[in-house]
């Protein structure tokens, strides 16, 4: 019995050294060929799997990241104004079904949105106000407010799904007037600092942050610095700065304990409320889940692009963040995949060749729900504006996306029956409709 538990363990530490290589090549080829700039966490059981910092905090100053780089977490930062509301709620400050007329008397159709359908992505609002923050220094919380008054809604609100930063900012806004303090006091308060997240806070335009990367964002094919953000008026939906491990911390709080909310409280932010799975602040059970339970939540504005995943049943938590618009969400699902000893195809370099059109005519088709496009001797992915590049007479790469590949599958007659679409390496397989 004793050589049988000592085989075991030596098989185990086997296979999570092997884990850690496969995801280590891994994220070490997405640096070298694509270019990663960020930092990555994958934990099991607690234990680290990977953490490992990539690229230029500073393009400017040759700085590098570092595993405690501060990076800007833009959408993921919605789950902390979800669990903050939630908060408030517990101590019994406010309702679920508060309407939004209750903060905002003056709100069109605010008798008719509640904090819940606001939480979920249900009210009917436009999805941003950018125009704004993007463009002005001199803004006041009323003239904002009464800014987005004049957004018309874009449906009844509970009748439609549909994904918007306003909702958010509003629910911002809703907290400091509830609590008395600003978002950023509130949340250091109630939610970092209970978390002992201390490389974490809410961005703003004057403090000085140490370690904190600079973003950078793709225009013609090349980087260029983000633009001017007005921070002050970019919270709720974005905002807050974060490290990989403090967001691990983060996880730790909110799913392991109750050191932020109760058990019912959790529940409620953990549901799924529609058929876009929004639950608060965070999307449960999404469709790249790899088949495992996953609560998770992605970010994405001028170069800050992030990852939130946490795999609940499995106890498996990814994170990735980037500051130079690598596409952290589509790494993050290849990590998974690799954790979860799927095969994932290692990032290379393409290298276009030339391919006889001819053959497009037979490539051309839907693939389940994907559609193979032909036009004018070219194939595109789903609509005309992706473009597939041709690395041999079989497999393509996407003209937005060296990561994302298209590879045509023939059976024992020579006739194409499906493709294999690769994600950041990730293979899944669609069956080419019948005509």
């Amino acid at each position: 019995m004793k050589y049988i538990s000592i085989l075991f363990m030596l098989i185990t530490t086997h296979t999570f050294t092997q884990k850690k290589l496969a995801l280590e090549n891994y994220m070490d080829a997405q640096a070298s060929i694509n270019n990663f700039s960020g930092t990555v966490l994958v934990t099991k059981n607690d234990a680290i799997l990977l953490k490992k910092a990539y690229g230029l905090a500073d393009y400017e100053w040759k700085t590098t990241n570092t595993i405690d780089t501060k990076f800007s977490l833009a959408s993921v930062s919605k789950q902390f104004t979800a669990v903050a509301i939630m908060q408030l709620i517990e101590k019994g400050k406010m309702s679920l079904n508060d309407k939004l007329v209750k903060y905002y008397p003056d709100f069109p159709k605010g008798d008719q949105i509640t904090v819940k359908i606001m939480l979920t992505h249900n009210a009917g609002f436009q999805m941003d106000y950018d125009e704004l923050y993007l463009a002005k220094t001199s803004l006041n919380k009323d003239s904002v407010a009464n800014y987005i008054m004049q957004k018309p809604l874009l449906f009844k609100p509970e009748t439609n799904t549909l994904y918007s930063n306003i909702g958010y900012y509003l629910l911002a806004r809703i907290i400091e007037k509830v609590s008395n303090q600003s978002y950023a006091t509130y949340l250091k308060t109630n939610l970092f600092d209970k978390a002992k997240m201390y490389n974490t806070g809410v961005s703003t335009n004057d403090s000085i942050v140490l370690k904190s990367a600079k973003t950078y964002y793709k225009k013609d094919n090349k980087l260029i610095k983000n633009p001017y953000i007005n921070w002050n008026f970019n919270i709720g939906h974005d905002g807050i700065y974060s490290t990989v491990e403090d967001l691990y911390l983060w996880n730790k709080a909110l799913f392991d304990s109750t050191i932020l909310l109760n058990e019912a409280s959790k529940k409620k932010v953990f549901t799924s409320y529609n058929d876009q799975d929004f639950g608060f602040g965070l999307i449960i059970n999404p469709f790249y889940n790899q088949n495992h339970t996953l609560i998770a939540h992605d970010g994405g504005f001028y170069g800050a692009m992030t990852s939130f995943n946490k795999y609940t049943d499995d106890d498996i938590f990814i994170t990735v963040l980037s500051n130079n618009q690598s596409p952290s969400y589509l790494i993050a699902y290849a990590l998974a995949a690799i954790v979860f000893d799927k095969p994932v195809e290692l990032p290379y370099k393409h290298q276009l060749v030339n391919v006889d059109p001819v053959i497009y005519n037979e490539y051309a088709g839907k693939y389940e729900n994907i559609t193979i496009l032909k036009k004018n001797e070219k194939l595109y992915y789903d609509n005309y504006e992706y473009e597939l590049l041709p690395e041999s007479d079989v497999k393509f790469f996407r003209s937005d996306n060296n990561d994302r590949t298209v590879e045509f599958i023939k059976n024992k007659k020579g006739k194409i029956t499906q493709i294999i679409i690769r994600k950041a390496g990730v293979p899944e397989v669609k069956k080419k409709n019948n005509s």
